[in-house]
């Protein structure tokens, strides 16, 4: 007699892991009409000239696979604007890689430098791939609480240092706080490091979202951590494109080839128009040399906004996140909150404790400002009734 058809069991690599956090709350925004303030993507279009710029090698012929490390041309243009900006000199051919977007570059850089066992320190609440990346990478996550005001513990920091740590994530600026590393903190960082073995993954997607006149501390900026960094960036953040998903990569030669060995493997390369299309645009750096302002003005029309409510607004130094204290409005848990905020009042956002390794509670949800003036507008209109 023929067995019925049979689908084998598997054992689960990420047995805790469900689906995430902002595809819930992004289906519950769809479901209940409400305006989407919690997935961190903009609801405005790109620069057509962009657009025109990826068409223009879509026309040429550029559709086939490109270099395994990314198009040289675009490769040259990253290594130019690192140096512009943070003052680093990376060889375009052998320290910059272009990545299929940021979240596959760290998990990338993970799976070239953690071999099982290795302990990987993580400041916690941090980006909810980071810790799924570690276990599947074999490693261990070491999480060390930021401070209440989300700035770097550096005393808990060195004492999670041991003997198998083999590197440190960091995120400035930070999702999901909008905290902004200082150039102090930087050079504690540094300092902190220097006797060790340990690989800094430096996670900067945000770093053209700095306000007040402050600047992007990259790890690029300083010897002491550019020589063990592997420095992430967005072109999806940055120029508001997060579907294409590309990113790159920065670090030393040595470093960038264990990452191709992976990256080779795992994505082989990237969409090869839209990365000819991107090494055209960056020929201007006006585009995200005004990114700080254009943002600025959103973080301040929204900040404006909310003031008027009864949210407790905590301090946005960068990225396009704004967290707010609710305890003057529900003593529901956060994630509770978010659901009752999405169904009830028509605005969804993300709470703090999807960020969290266990789940803890701060009274604490983020908001995305990276929206249009009139979708900001509704939302506080709606917000206005709490």
């Amino acid at each position: 007699m023929r067995q019925a058809p049979r689908t084998p069991a598997l054992t689960s690599r990420l047995p805790q892991v469900g689906t995430t956090i902002f595809t819930v709350m992004s289906a519950l925004a769809q479901e209940h009409a409400a305006i989407n303030l919690g997935q961190g993507f903009p609801d405005f279009a790109c620069d057509p000239g962009l657009i025109d710029a990826v068409d223009r090698a879509m026309r040429a012929g550029a559709n086939q696979y490109p270099p395994m490390a990314g198009v040289p041309a675009l490769r040259r243009a990253v290594a130019d604007k690192i140096g512009a900006l943070y003052g680093r000199h990376y060889d375009a051919d052998a320290e910059i890689t272009i990545t299929a977007g940021a979240t596959q570059a760290i998990f990338t850089a993970l799976l070239a430098v953690v071999h099982p066992g290795d302990e990987v320190i993580v400041l916690t609440p941090c980006y909810d791939s980071y810790l799924p990346n570690i276990a599947l990478c074999g490693g261990v996550a070491r999480t060390v609480p930021l401070r209440p005001d989300f700035h770097p513990d550096f005393a808990a920091i060195a004492a999670a240092i041991g003997p198998r740590t083999r590197a440190m994530v960091v995120n400035t600026p930070h999702n999901p706080s909008g905290t902004v590393w200082t150039a102090a903190e930087m050079e504690q960082l540094e300092t902190l490091l220097a006797p060790t073995d340990i690989v800094l993954i430096a996670d900067e997607v945000y770093e053209h979202m700095v306000f007040d006149g402050a600047r992007h501390e990259s790890a690029s900026r300083r010897p002491g951590l550019a020589a063990r960094a592997i420095v992430v960036s967005s072109f999806g953040k940055t120029f508001h494109v997060t579907g294409w998903k590309v990113g790159s990569v920065a670090a030393p030669a040595t470093l960038t080839a264990e990452f191709r060995k992976v990256h080779q493997f795992n994505v082989f390369t990237v969409n090869t128009p839209m990365q000819h299309g991107l090494a055209a645009y960056l020929a201007d750096p006006t585009p995200y040399l005004a990114l700080p302002a254009f943002y600025q003005a959103k973080r301040d029309r929204f900040r404006a906004g909310l003031a008027r409510t009864r949210f407790a607004l905590l301090p946005c130094d960068g990225s396009y996140f704004q967290c707010v204290r609710f305890d003057a409005i529900s003593d529901q848990p956060d994630d509770a909150f978010c659901r009752w905020l999405t169904q009830e009042i028509g605005v969804a956002a993300i709470p703090l404790s999807a960020f969290e390794p266990d789940g803890r509670q701060r009274g604490v949800i983020r908001f995305c400002f990276a929206k249009q003036d009139a979708t900001l507008d509704a939302a506080l209109d709606r917000l206005a009734r709490l």
